[in-house]
């Protein structure tokens, strides 16, 4: 297809948990989400975003970051990450046991301002020092970049912009540097400039990719980023998410259509899509109004959970 060679496997992370759930403005109770995670590491999942250590005044519905991470059943088979802002946060990630954290920043200035109310110098010095200690403490370290394909402040960010910063995230010790479609703006054609631009002097291997689909293209974006040799992407169960910071802006890539679409090129991913579903019919009950999944609509349409489910 299109000349590109698909790998034959593709990681998947899962952040509806957190990306997803922050952005909506019901506060889901722990139990609820304590739920839902077991539904998620049923699934054959091997990375779910499970909270994030912020100011619960910043973010009530990530608030019981610690009780939730107290609560999980761990398996050995999955990372648990969760993302922290700042030194503060990862000391409370620690304390409750985490052993893989996300950082993040963003390649705009303005976002920066808007989204964690500081420069993006001030960001990189607060990150380097999260890593140093993180680090210390055998804590893996992966990286967010948002607004690479664009901002809703400031427009088009060049993306050797983004190299720069996703090479100092490296050096910081982050294995992997994730970047982020914050606004959904991304097309097939983009894709494709920003990973042959980046992966010139970055090896693929540590780079993911986490697509908004505001404009219906991160499965396109997706497939070709595959075809290009990426083999990691975010994803969030049911579609949930969105940006509070720009305005328009939909959720995440659904973790159910994306399996679909992988499962249909033969490329493993390791999730089983029926268990998934079974996750999906859970927070289509409890959050009906959020689902933006093609697969979930399609598929829990009449859904009975008394019943047995099959594609």
């Amino acid at each position: 297809m299109m000349g590109f060679k698909f790998p034959k496997k593709v990681n998947i992370v899962e952040v509806g948990l957190r990306d997803g759930l922050q952005n909506i403005k019901q506060v889901l109770p722990t139990e609820t989400k304590l739920e839902l995670l077991n539904l998620l590491s049923s699934t054959g999942l091997t990375a779910i975003e499970v909270s994030s250590f912020v100011r619960s005044d910043k973010i009530p519905q990530l608030a019981d970051a610690e009780l939730l991470y107290s609560s999980i059943d761990l398996k050995k088979s999955i990372h648990y990450p969760a993302l922290v802002p700042n030194v503060t946060g990862l000391l409370r990630a620690i304390n409750s046991g985490v052993k893989s954290i996300c950082v993040f920043t963003a390649v705009s200035e303005t976002f920066n301002q808007k989204n964690i109310n500081c420069t993006l110098e001030q960001s990189l010095y607060q990150i380097e020092r999260i890593c140093k200690i993180a680090r210390q403490k055998n804590v893996q370290i992966r990286g967010y970049i948002s607004c690479v394909f664009g901002c809703p402040y400031e427009g088009k960010i060049a993306y050797a912009t983004t190299r720069k910063y996703a090479q100092l995230l490296l050096e910081f010790g982050c294995y992997q540097i994730a970047l982020g479609d914050t606004i959904g703006i991304a097309t097939p054609g983009e894709t494709l400039k920003c990973i042959q631009q980046l992966k010139a002097e970055i090896p693929l291997t540590k780079l993911a990719m986490h697509f908004h689909n505001t404009y219906g293209q991160a499965l396109a974006n997706i497939l070709v980023a595959t075809g290009a040799g990426v083999t990691t992407f975010d994803a969030s169960i049911c579609g949930l998410g969105g940006c509070p910071y720009a305005q328009g802006a939909s959720g995440n890539i659904a973790t159910e259509d994306l399996i679909y679409m992988l499962n249909s090129l033969g490329i493993v991913t390791g999730v089983d899509l029926n268990q998934l579903l079974l996750a999906s019919a859970f927070v289509k009950k409890i959050l009906p109004d959020e689902i933006e999944s093609n697969v979930v609509r399609a598929k829990l349409s009449g859904f009975d959970s008394n019943k047995p489910f099959h594609l």
